[in-house]
């Protein structure tokens, strides 16, 4: 029974550090639980945590008020909890699996405000050299695990307050990137320099652990004279290319990658494409040369992929990069002057947004309303043309597949779609609104009726639709912002500036659940936040948003009970791959690939794997254990039998996940075991003179 109980335990602590999958789920972060608790009143504290990707999915959990443990049952149902209470102990959450209190937890101290307040370092501000004073203003951010800790840290861009659109002239400020760990500690600071011009479409930022060793990078278009985290420059430090117009159109452009930890330059190549003729995108004084777009992509299957793109009102070029082993590589390039790519040109957005449509467990990318394989082929163009917005996920649930909401821009291009309702694997409308022969600049589509089941959209023309293209009502919402998964069902709520608003369908109009008082958001019209992720807490979403004063972020989780339980969001990949790209010129709100909405049915368990060194055997001959140890165990995953090796004599124990034995014996230095094991996970214990040894495999 002892020996029982200690595989059980085994077996659960090995499940929480992280499933060994095939070699073709894809790599994800190592994440903590992001335990949070806050108080709501003088009597009561919210608490609330991840469920994470690689969770067996009978988990449950134990949760402690100092030494008091205040659940009278593991609680299964949900990812929070509400406790009745006036005192101020550290809370602390211990996981059950298979009855068994694991020894592993993780705790929270008790935040007096809805918020966590990160205290920033304002740049000074300076003068151009057309003498114009500015200052920086806190910008978009994205989140990464830097360090390797399991927690989140932000990267912060900095925008100086004379930023500009590509179409205005004039100089701008140095543009900065920052990273801060939530105790408001600054790891360091990226100086971008004067050849890279301020504004949304010059810097898109992408912050993701593209070598999969558990430590996120961050990449981005550098120049002559950028300053990395450590001080050193990268190019000419003396160079400066901006015309007296504040344009940069010569000079060599760069793409480095940054060390998470250190903010160190490790990797900086050219920047493909090459500007070449500055008239050649479509103008001659830089507006459609230097519009640039990025994202993140598992090209692979496996591992992520950088694609950096360049243009999209003319000429349309997108490149993949790996970060691998210290190397940064061109993967493909894929460019609408290449011959017959022409229907591509012009068939781009402000944006992009990936996600795997066809099923083979590769990532496409998305450009807007044209779409390019995981191999850097064309996957299709529609030929409707540049739009402002673009939403993908599983809108319509009665319909396999995902679908695409977008809005477009010019009507000789469009025709009778202003709206685009179509589907994301063949480019083909499934139904659309008349665009009116103007400029639609917004739309947005997110279940906000459970009336209607799938998504509901909307945009700047027409009224408001279920997914099926019906008219649902001549009132639609006065928001085409942005979303959050903020109150306790399962509809999203609008989120636009500094507030959150709800959809009263019975009435047709919105109220305000939410305001981030002191607070502001970003990028004009656009007010988008700085950033909304799934970052902490339950898979409910927080917003953060700058101190309007610039002096602090503000990470604001909701503090409703909800009776529902997903995995974190951030362990689906179409939506992480979406919080990375979504600083990307104009900000666009994260979809899941599945559809999260009412009606839906229960969500699908990630199919990954667990970023960090063992990782870096992953899908070779051998299993995760460093050479180092005393016993091998190989292949794993595998699909016949595996290799159990190790010095002299020793025995062997397989376990299911279950904890019943299914295989013993014992060998000298190697044996090949588990020949008749059925397709599973198992557990295997090497005894040997060197110690004891357990090993997770997996079986195909």
């Amino acid at each position: 029974m002892k020996n029982t109980k200690l595989i059980l335990i085994l077996a659960g602590i090995l499940l929480l550090t992280g499933k060994s999958q095939l070699s073709a789920q894809r790599l994800m972060e190592k994440l903590n639980r992001g335990m949070i608790a806050v108080r709501t009143n003088d009597s009561q504290v919210y608490i609330g945590w991840r469920l994470l990707g690689n969770d067996p999915s009978g988990i449950s959990f134990n949760l402690y008020r100092g030494n008091i443990k205040i659940n009278s049952t593991p609680i299964i149902n949900t990812t929070n909890f509400i406790d009745n209470t006036s005192s101020s102990n550290v809370y602390t959450l211990k996981p059950v699996i298979n009855g068994v209190e694991l020894t592993l937890s993780e705790s929270a101290t008790i935040w007096n405000q809805q918020y966590l307040e990160i205290p920033l370092q304002i740049p000074a501000g300076g003068t151009t050299p057309d003498g114009v004073a500015y200052t920086y203003n806190a910008n978009d951010c994205s989140v990464g695990d830097l360090d390797g800790d399991g927690e989140y840290e932000i990267i912060l861009k900095w925008d100086p307050s004379n930023s500009k659109d590509n179409s205005q002239s004039g100089y701008t400020g140095n543009v900065y990137l920052d990273a801060y760990k939530m105790n408001g500690s600054q790891l360091w600071r990226i100086d971008l320099g004067k050849n890279i011009r301020a504004g949304a479409h010059y810097t898109q930022f992408m912050v993701y652990d593209f070598d999969s060793d558990g430590k996120a990078e961050i990449a981005c278009k550098t120049a002559d004279g950028t300053k990395d985290g450590i001080g050193t420059m990268i190019g000419d430090s003396a160079a400066d290319y901006r015309t007296t117009a504040g344009y940069v159109l010569s000079g060599p452009e760069f793409l480095t990658v940054f060390n998470g930890q250190t903010g160190a330059a490790m990797a900086t190549a050219n920047f493909l494409p090459a500007r070449g003729t500055v008239a050649s995108w479509g103008d001659n004084y830089g507006n459609r040369v230097d519009r640039f777009i990025a994202a993140v992509a598992y090209l692979d299957g496996h591992r992520p992929s950088l694609v950096m793109g360049r243009g999209y009102y003319t000429r349309l070029v997108r490149v993949a990069w790996d970060w691998r082993n210290g190397q940064l590589t061109n993967r493909w390039i894929f460019d609408s002057n290449t011959p017959g790519n022409g229907a591509y040109a012009s068939m781009g957005n402000h944006q992009m947004t990936i996600g795997d449509v066809d099923n083979d467990g590769k990532d496409e990318v998305f450009n807007g309303a044209s779409a390019i394989d995981d191999n850097g082929s064309g996957l299709y163009s529609n030929g409707l043309g540049h739009g402002d917005a673009l939403h993908m996920t599983d809108m319509d649930p009665d319909v396999p597949g995902q679908e695409i909401w977008q809005c477009h821009e010019e009507p000789a291009k469009y025709g009778i779609y202003g709206l685009e309702f179509r589907n994301a694997l063949t480019g083909v409308p499934v139904w659309g609104v008349s665009g009116g022969g103007k400029d639609v600049g917004r739309c947005l589509a997110i279940d906000i009726d459970p009336r209607h089941k799938g998504y509901e959209c909307w945009g700047a023309v027409g009224n408001l639709y279920d997914c099926k293209g019906n008219q649902i009502s001549n009132v639609k919402p006065g928001s085409t912002n942005f979303a959050v998964w903020w109150d306790a069902d399962l509809s999203r709520e609008l989120l636009d500036g500094n507030h959150i608003d709800k959809w009263d369908y019975n009435n047709n109009t919105t109220n305000r659940i939410f305001t981030a008082t002191d607070c502001s958001s970003n990028n004009g019209t656009k007010s988008n936040p700085a950033l909304s992720a799934d970052i902490l807490g339950d898979w409910r979403e927080e917003v953060i948003l700058r101190k309007t004063d610039n002096s602090a972020l503000r990470i604001f989780t909701t503090t409703l009970p909800a009776n529902n339980r997903f995995y974190t969001l951030m362990h689906d990949p179409q939506y992480r791959a979406a919080i990375a790209w979504q600083n990307s010129a104009y900000n666009q709100p994260p979809h899941p690939g599945f559809y999260l909405g009412d009606g839906m049915s229960a969500p699908p368990q990630p199919v990954i794997q667990i970023a960090g060194k063992a990782s870096q055997n992953q899908g070779n001959s051998t299993s995760n254990i460093p050479e180092s140890d005393f016993s091998l165990v190989f292949p794993n995953p595998g699909n016949h039998s595996f290799t159990i090796k190790t010095e002299g004599h020793f025995s062997y124990t397989i376990v299911n996940e279950l904890g019943k034995n299914v295989e013993t014996g014992e060998a000298e230095e190697q044996y090949e075991a588990g020949a008749k094991l059925k397709p599973g996970i198992y557990l295997v214990k090497v005894n040997s003179k060197k110690g004891t040894k357990t090993v997770k495999i997996v079986k195909n």
